[in-house]
């Protein structure tokens, strides 16, 4: 085996961008290489100047001969030129089989250093960086930063290569054997033979090549100094990644926030050090804001720091004073007040602007806290002030602290503490890990937001494709499925995003009759129905489509979870049903039910039944989805069977509207013995017509007791 090692060293690459490019590297390398690879995976480190690479390879390979056929015999010449040019063959290799000439191709050795040499060049001149930019003369080579080096081995010996295409590409990089220690600490080059001389080589000049390695020491280093002040960090993976990716030599220490500042919120603190600075914010043991923050330097200071921590503390102490002018702005205005401001921000071209949003929502809001137990005053007062602080001087600088400001302005302005609440807390859950609302107020609001989200941009035609989801509302669907599901709620949706539907027509109309009126053409008045009023009558196909999206959602949770989707499948084939906890537990009763010895045994009949309907319903041309006769029932098994039928599927009704679903599978489960009792000494496929054909509708009234609980035919396995 051959050691290959390449490093790509530049100047510093964006910290977002760096573990994407290595996978990139190792995806497209690899699989230019793979012939030497015999399916070893190359491993990969990325850093704020390098990428690298290291694999394990063969010297060389011997690829198997394989043949190639050709055009037809007696083929216009034209075309055996043709196919014989392509693949770099003479006629004298052609062979004719059967009614083709057939090429056959020798197998050929492979080197190592020369697929090497070849692949590199033609991966970097087609990487894809999200954004790359190009310098010097020539400009013919684009990489995310300029590139600088390139180190290319195999076992110690360079790899000879170049970036040139023609004589005057001014990018003419060739590969080599030296790399760069850290940019301050230790300049300069030094020569490598091997990736572990690679690693401690770059270790010794202050590089630590592993950008785990590197968080480690920061999550570390960083707790350490936390402790020994008797804080805690407060917890962010993103941002410790980040950090990882900008320096080469993780240094933590730690700096002091001005007392001046620690009575703004502690989320205003976080987000200013974070965004701005990339510091890390700590806590006492309570949860209070800590007076401390700490900072990652990329070099180790002679003085241990020290000028280093007074320079960010002079930083941090003006953006915090930023921070506090907008705080105090923000205050000396009542939140509702910045309300008509949102009538001049445009939420979407198709769905009006972020007033309109907000009357929407105020209204839906009512309509949802009948459901789940909330004030419908309180829920549509929330509503309402949940996207004023967008307006404020605070959310404008920090748009991550949506929400979060207007609980606060809420609370100054003497709101009641359940609204302050619920505006903070509509946009939850906003990723996986985060926690739902669970206070009814916030719950309302927090449905309102990402139902009307939902149901507008599907009205408008603005759907998630399978290359993107621009206004994200699969992580919408997936918000209302958490807090629904973790509530447990019994919320009839229908007649909620028929609602939200209706709500939407009668705020565009209401949009356009005002800006009519305002141009001096207003036309005869539309009526639209009112949503929080009208009784539902019907489900239009469009809010079907948007439940549909709903519960393909919950199919994708539930398969994450590694629950059985196929299940859900299975109860959605039967009905539609639009209160999802109970869809669930209906799921859950099905599941128990097929994992049980009479259950699975109940599935392996139905299967025989379905499919002996669908051959003989194929052969005789019509469905067996009449009722049978009773007076052909001749066989005793079959009238065992025809009654135990009868039975369970008055049985299976009752229970299934009483949303007794464990009884109703009990009552399933009692035609296991009937079932195998026929099928064990009846022949459906009698020599009598009549007896074949009633035989077969007994099957088919199988299959319907059986379907009126779920579609079995979509269970998997």
């Amino acid at each position: 085996m051959a050691e290959l090692l390449l490093e790509l060293l530049s100047e510093e690459i964006p910290a977002r961008m760096q573990a994407r490019a290595a996978e990139d590297l190792k995806r497209l390398l690899g699989a230019e290489i793979a012939p030497l690879l015999a399916g070893r995976e190359p491993r990969v480190s990325h850093g704020p100047r390098r990428l690298a690479l290291v694999a394990e390879v063969e010297p060389a390979v011997e690829t198997p001969g394989r043949e190639e056929r050709g055009p037809r015999v007696g083929a216009p010449e034209q075309a055996i030129e043709g196919f014989l040019r392509k693949h770099g063959a003479t006629r004298a290799a052609l062979r004719q089989e059967g009614a083709f000439w057939v090429l056959s191709r020798p197998g050929e050795r492979i080197e190592a250093r020369a697929l090497v040499a070849r692949a590199v060049p033609a991966v970097l001149r087609a990487f894809p960086w999200p954004k790359s930019m190009r310098w010097g003369r020539g400009g013919g080579f684009a990489w995310v930063r300029p590139l600088k080096r390139i180190l290319c081995l195999l076992d110690g010996a360079v790899v000879p290569f170049d970036l040139r295409q023609g004589d005057d590409d001014a990018h003419g990089l060739r590969s080599g054997d030296e790399t760069e220690g850290h940019r301050i600490m230790a300049p300069g080059a030094f020569a490598v033979r091997s990736a572990a001389e690679y690693v401690e080589g770059l270790r010794a000049r202050k590089v630590i090549v592993e950008a785990e390695e590197r968080a480690r020491i920061i999550r570390e280093g960083v707790a350490r100094l936390a402790a020994a002040e008797g804080f805690e960090v407060v917890p962010d993976e993103g941002l410790l990644a980040e950090v990882a990716g900008l320096v080469e030599w993780p240094v933590p220490l730690l700096g002091r926030i001005d007392d001046a500042f620690m009575d703004l919120p502690p989320e205003v603190l976080r987000t200013t050090m974070r965004v701005n600075q990339r510091y890390f914010a700590l806590r006492t043991p309570e949860g209070r804001a800590a007076p401390r923050f700490a900072l990652v330097a990329n070099v180790a200071a002679r003085d241990g720091g020290a000028a280093i921590v007074a320079g960010n503390e002079r930083v941090l102490r003006a953006r915090l004073a930023d921070a506090r002018f907008f705080w105090d702005q923000d205050r000396k205005e009542r939140l509702e007040s910045r309300l008509p401001k949102l009538d001049g921000v445009v939420f979407h071209a198709g769905l009006g602007s972020l007033g309109e949003r907000v009357r929407r929502l105020e209204r839906l809001a009512r309509i949802i806290a009948l459901h789940v137990g909330a004030d419908p005053a309180l829920a549509a007062r929330a509503a309402r002030l949940a996207k004023a602080d967008l307006a404020s001087g605070m959310v404008g600088e920090f748009p991550e602290l949506q929400g979060v400001m207007g609980r606060y302005y809420a609370l100054h302005d003497g709101e009641d503490a359940r609204v302050a609440e619920a505006i903070a807390a509509h946009y939850r859950p906003v990723g996986p890990n985060d926690a739902v609302p669970d206070e009814p107020v916030a719950i309302a609001v927090a449905l309102a937001d990402k139902l009307d989200q939902l149901v507008g941009f599907f009205a408008i035609g603005e759907k998630p494709t399978g290359s993107g989801d621009p206004f994200a509302l699969r992580r919408a669907a997936l918000g209302v499925i958490r807090i629904v599901r973790e509530n447990g709620l019994r919320l009839p949706l229908f007649p909620i995003l028929e609602a939200a539907r209706r709500g939407i027509e009668r705020s565009l109309e209401e949009a356009r009759r005002e800006r009519e009126r305002a141009a001096g053409r207003e036309r005869a008045v539309i009526v639209v129905p009112n949503p929080d009023h009208e009784i539902l009558r019907e489900v239009r196909p469009e809010t079907v489509e948007v439940y549909d999206f709903l519960t393909e959602r919950l199919r994708v949770q539930l398969r994450a979870e590694g629950m059985r989707h196929d299940v859900v499948s299975a109860v959605l084939g039967v009905v539609r049903d639009d209160d999802l906890n109970r869809l669930l537990r209906r799921a859950d009763a099905v599941r128990r039910f097929l994992e049980s010895e009479d259950g699975a045994n109940l599935l392996v009949a139905y299967r025989r039944a379905a499919n002996i309907l669908r051959i003989e319903e194929r052969k005789d041309g019509h469905a067996y989805d009449t009722g049978y006769e009773r007076h052909l029932l001749k066989a005793p098994e079959e009238e065992a069977l025809a009654e135990a039928l009868e039975t369970a599927a008055r049985r299976v009704e009752l229970d299934l509207e009483a949303e007794d679903f464990e009884r109703a599978m009990d009552n399933l489960a009692a035609l296991r013995a009937p079932v195998d009792a026929f099928f064990d000494r009846v022949t459906v496929n009698d020599p009598a017509p009549e007896l074949r054909r009633n035989r077969l509708r007994l099957l088919a009234r199988l299959r319907a007791v059986m379907d009126a609980v779920a579609d079995f035919s979509r269970i998997e396995g």
